[in-house]
C-alpha cells in the first residue's frame, strides 16, 4: 500500500469508528486529508479498534517521520563544542532547536496534562499533541490503562499530580521511550511553590530516566506554553536542577538536551551556556 493509499483508508476507517463524523466532508487534497485523519485521531476517546487499522496507521506514521527526517544524537552538538562553553558538564548537555518528534534518542519529555490522554483539541500546537499525533492511537491507549489503574487504587476523581513522571512506549516516534510529567499552571503569577513543581518535573523525568537505564533524554520548555510559565525563570529552574542531578549521578545520564521550539526559548538558553 502507497502513502496516498493509507492516508486514503486511514481518513475512511477513522470517519467509520466516529459517530459525530461519519459523514464528514473533506476537501480533494492531500493537506486536507492529513489535517482531517489527525483531527480525527486527537478527538478519539481511548477504545478498541481493529488491528488492521493500526496496522496501516503505523506505517503512515512512520513514513511520515521518514519524511521529517530522523535527528540522530550524533546530529547533535553539545554546548561545548557549540558555544565552547566552559561549564563542567558541557559535554554532557545539548540545545537543540526544532521538531521533538524527529529525535532518534532514549526518551523525549512530554508536558502532558494531569488527565494525562493526550491533546484532544484537533491539530492543536501543543507539544502533547504533537507526540500523540506522531505516536499514534496506541499511546492513548497506554495512558488509559495506566490512568484507569491509578484510579481503582486511588479514586476515581484521580488526577495525575503536578511534578511526577510517567513512562510509556513511543509507538511510531523514533525515541524509545516518551515520559509524561505535568507542570505547573502558571495563570496567576510565579511564586515558590510554582518554581519547586517546575523543579519536580525535571528531577522525576531524570530519576525515571536512571531508574530504566535511560542514557539519552530530551527535554521540551515544560509549562512554558499554555500554562504560561515565564519562559527565563522556567529555563534557569531547567538549567539547574539538570545539572545538579548530573553532577551526583553524571554517570546514569549520557546526554541531555534542552529542546526548544521558539526563537525566544533558543535564545535565553544560548545565554545561559556561552
Amino acid at each position: 500500500m502507497k502513502q496516498q493509499e493509507r492516508l486514503d483508508f486511514l481518513l475512511e476507517k477513522l470517519k467509520e469508528d466516529s459517530v459525530q463524523y461519519k459523514n464528514l466532508q473533506v476537501e480533494e487534497n492531500e493537506t486536507a486529508k492529513k489535517e482531517a485523519v489527525r483531527s480525527l485521531m486527537n478527538i478519539r476517546m481511548p477504545r478498541y479498534i481493529d488491528r488492521k487499522i493500526l496496522k496501516v496507521q503505523d506505517e503512515f506514521l512512520q513514513n511520515q517521520t521518514f519524511e521529517k527526517g530522523i535527528v540522530t544524537l550524533d546530529m547533535i552538538p553539545t554546548v561545548k563544542e557549540q558555544h565552547g562553553s566552559n561549564n563542567p558538564l558541557a559535554d554532557k548537555i545539548s540545545i537543540w532547536q526544532g521538531d521533538m518528534t524527529r529525535l532518534k534518542v532514549d526518551a523525549i519529555v512530554n508536558a502532558a496534562n494531569s488527565a494525562l490522554l493526550g491533546c484532544f483539541v484537533p491539530c492543536h500546537r501543543c507539544i502533547d499533541n504533537a507526540i500523540h499525533s506522531g505516536a499514534g492511537m496506541e499511546l492513548r491507549e497506554e495512558c488509559n490503562k495506566i490512568m484507569n489503574q491509578r484510579k481503582i487504587k486511588y479514586g476515581t476523581n484521580y488526577e495525575e499530580p503536578t511534578g511526577t513522571a510517567t513512562i510509556t512506549e513511543a509507538y511510531n516516534l523514533p525515541c524509545k521511550k516518551v515520559i509524561h510529567t505535568v507542570g505547573p499552571i502558571c495563570y496567576f503569577g510565579l511564586n515558590d511553590e510554582l518554581c519547586n513543581d517546575l523543579k519536580n518535573c525535571y528531577e522525576s523525568v531524570l530519576n525515571c530516566c536512571a531508574e530504566n537505564g535511560l542514557k539519552t533524554v530530551a527535554f521540551c520548555c515544560i509549562s512554558t506554553g499554555e500554562f504560561r510559565f515565564p519562559n527565563k525563570e522556567a529555563a534557569v529552574i531547567a538549567k539547574d536542577t539538570v545539572e545538579r542531578f548530573l553532577m551526583k549521578k553524571e554517570n546514569n545520564i549520557e546526554r541531555v538536551i534542552f529542546c526548544v521550539y521558539k526563537d525566544l526559548d533558543r535564545e535565553i538558553y544560548d545565554k545561559l551556556y556561552k
